[in-house]
């Protein structure tokens, strides 16, 4: 696999963003943003897409732990 060329990359991470945006508007009904995510995968390199899956997981927890503070599990009653 040879690195993608800058176009290519700005059209990844623009495909993206518009993904993620659809998301964050629609995040009780993530159908919605169905043919984005299609556009995402389509401009993206495979290992791209997993990354970047993982990294919005990762922030949207980050955030979460910012708004509410770490919970721990004895707090919760879970183990």
């Amino acid at each position: 696999m040879s690195a993608p060329t800058m176009e290519e990359r700005k059209a990844c991470w623009g495909a993206r963003d518009e993904f993620w945006e659809c998301l964050d508007k629609n995040s009780k009904d993530e159908s919605k943003c169905q043919k984005l995510r299609l556009s995402f995968e389509s401009r993206c390199p495979q290992q791209w897409v997993k990354y970047f899956d993982k990294r919005r997981d990762y922030l949207k927890y980050k955030k979460k732990l910012e708004m509410e503070g770490y919970v721990s599990p004895e707090t919760t009653g879970k183990s």
